[in-house]
């Protein structure tokens, strides 16, 4: 998809455009609101071509009406409304290919020329319009300012460190141009935490020292209790967390309650662009209530009938007594596939700042003995009653890129090869508990540290842990919140860590390769290299081992190619190397995800992906169809 003209393929709606008939039925949710000249009917707030959403898999023409429970063990948790509700410049489909939804087409031009086009007529969820001076004021007003941005662009937005040239080609059409291809930036648009390169500017700017009246700004920065403008900008607009109501956004539902609460309602957006077959304006639902609890409550409450939709929580140790209570709440459970690719891994840091440790773990087959210790067939049978299947910590089977090798590889449960290997290192030497000696002479004991938010963990460790005992290496765990188990790793303060595999365990080859290379700080067996690529190079350290240093090469060569087959050649390889050290430890793929759903809501797949990316959760299904029966 790196050159042409990109339509939505889900179908254009032109028929407004044409003036054919399609009768609009709008809610009756807005009918007061019409009637007192509150709101424009509905003709008036739809987009001149809004998205007609089509009759498909998995869908049939719906009713507008209704109240969608979720359950949510946070009140911080209320940003996942921005991931289900995906509306998304361009948006991935059930095909996991990229399409246009806000804008109206998109023309790539050799991979590094987007020219995005918006829809006449489609406006912000407070009715303004919404055009290309949200893109402007976002290119020049928040990133293009230092105040707001002192550490230059986001990297979607750069090629080999050098800005894309912004141009307003016209009132509905923006273009982003760089020196060289951008494979990042389409994605980043369709994340479940896009990048958003446009803003409200008409709100944005009462809180813009640029904009505002100087005396009036420094009344609301006081009251805010910011330290500046720019940090009161900052708090008006996060878009992601969907904590400010007054904030107009272009999701299917709309935030109408303020932090602190415990309860959060999101109301249907009055100027949402898509509508089904019928003349229905999605979303067919027309609140959806949010109620925070504990997490260790919700698979209870959700027994009890209190959530309509839910996923979040839920692990596959609550399938049993979810299923159990299913005639009593109301609802039905089934088993979407985990897009994990791994549902736990380890991950040895190899940036400890033990140097006995860190020299030792940085040796392949160190790890390679590791992995050969596990006895993953056990985990599966006890944790999981023989569903899942031993991986490494790699793509997923239905993944176009997926070959068995890179889950097969250094997984087979053997203590033999792997006391073979451990002795090679020089470590052959024990104590009278049979314990390996380190060659300063203390004993093999690793502490490998937890977020500690689920018993999962704790048992899969406990099998680990006997099956270690095995080859000379004694586990302890230490599990802590999940913030100070970041830190300690961070700070090298971590022998090893227990976390979720890859988050996308089916990519393609146009989407990033970033979980195999170095590239981040949160990539736990190497947190100072992903620093150092993250902050340019200004903090942190830079990869010291030969093959995490192909593999940020491979990844910097990948960016740079607008050739599909290369990139498809340079996925193949980094995953090879990936697979073949060992940087981190995989351990047990496929653990089906419960996802429960009341029995009155339709349009929900029977089957699904359940992972944060590609699918954004529930948000490629496209909740906004989901409906009351």
């Amino acid at each position: 998809m790196m050159s042409g003209l990109i339509r939505n393929t889900v179908l254009i709606l032109s028929v407004l455009a044409t003036g054919s008939a399609l009768a609009l039925t709008d809610s009756e949710y807005f009918s007061e609101r019409v009637d007192l000249g509150e709101l424009p009917p509905l003709e008036e707030r739809l987009p001149r071509e809004p998205v007609l959403v089509q009759t498909g898999e998995d869908f049939r023409p719906g009713r507008h009406g209704g109240k969608l429970r979720l359950l949510f063990g946070r009140a911080k948790d209320i940003r996942m409304l921005m991931v289900y509700g995906y509306a998304r410049l361009v948006g991935y489909d059930r095909d996991l290919q990229l399409r246009p939804d806000i804008l109206r087409d998109l023309e790539v031009e050799d991979g590094r020329i987007f020219t995005l086009h918006l829809r006449e007529g489609h406006r912000w969820s407070d009715g303004a319009p919404f055009d290309a001076e949200a893109f402007r004021y976002y290119w020049e007003d928040i990133v293009g300012n230092r105040e707001l941005y002192p550490f230059g662009l986001p990297d979607a937005l750069t090629v080999d460190g050098k800005a894309a040239q912004f141009e307003v080609i016209g009132p509905r059409t923006v273009r982003y141009t760089w020196h060289a291809p951008n494979p990042f930036f389409l994605p980043a648009l369709a994340g479940p935490r896009p990048l958003f390169i446009y803003a409200p500017a008409h709100y944005l700017k009462q809180f813009h020292a640029d904009y505002a009246d100087a005396g009036e700004l420094a009344r609301k920065v006081e009251e805010a209790g910011t330290r500046n403008w720019a940090g009161l900008h900052h708090r008006r607009n996060h878009p992601y967390k969907n904590d400010n109501p007054d904030l107009p956004v272009l999701q299917p539902w709309v935030n109408t309650t303020r932090m602190p609460s415990e309860r959060f309602v999101f109301e249907r957006n009055p100027f949402y662009h898509r509508v089904d077959e019928n003349g229905l304006q999605l979303p067919y639902i027309d609140e959806v209530v949010v109620q925070v609890t504990s997490a260790s409550l919700v698979s209870a409450k959700t027994a009890s009938g209190e959530s309509d939709l839910q996923g979040r929580h839920l692990n596959l140790d609550d399938y049993t007594f979810l299923k159990a209570g299913e005639k009593r709440g109301r609802y039905r459970v089934r088993l979407w596939q985990n897009g994990y690719g791994s549902q736990f891994a380890i991950y040895p840091n190899l940036n400890s700042k033990d140097p006995v440790w860190r020299e030792l773990v940085r040796q392949r087959d160190f790890r390679r003995a590791l992995s050969l210790g596990i006895n993953r067939h056990e985990i599966n049978q006890v944790i999981y009653f023989g569903l899942a299947q031993a991986t490494g910590n790699t793509v997923l089977p239905g993944c176009a890129l997926f070959r068995k090798d890179y889950a097969s590889r250094w997984n087979e449960y053997d203590p033999e090869h792997a006391n073979r290997l451990l002795d090679s290192l020089g470590l052959a030497g024990r104590d009278k508990r049979g314990i390996r000696l380190l060659p300063d002479g203390h004993p093999l004991e690793i502490v490998l540290h937890t977020a500690g938010e689920g018993t999962q963990e704790t048992d899969i460790l406990e099998l680990i842990g006997e099956s270690w005992l095995g080859i000379g290496i004694k586990l302890h765990t230490k599990p802590s919140q999940r913030e100070v188990f970041r830190e300690r790793i961070f700070s090298g303060g971590a022998m090893m860590a227990m976390f979720n595999g890859i988050d996308n365990g089916l990519p393609t080859a146009d989407m990033s390769p970033g979980e195999f290379a170095p590239t981040s700080q949160t990539q736990y067996q190497w947190p100072k290299w992903g620093q150092y690529f993250e902050t340019n190079q200004s903090t942190g350290e830079p990869p010291d081992i030969a093959e995490a240093g192909e593999l940020l090469a491979l990844f910097h060569r990948w960016g740079r190619s607008g050739n599909r087959r290369e990139r498809e050649e340079i996925w193949h390889r980094m995953l090879d190397i990936y697979s073949d050290e060992v940087f981190s430890i995989g351990l047990i793929r496929g653990v089906p995800q419960p996802v429960v759903v009341s029995n009155g809501l339709m349009n929900v797949p029977e089957m699904g992906i359940y992972s944060w990316m590609p699918t954004a959760f529930f948000g490629v299904y496209r909740p906004d169809t989901f409906w009351f029966q």
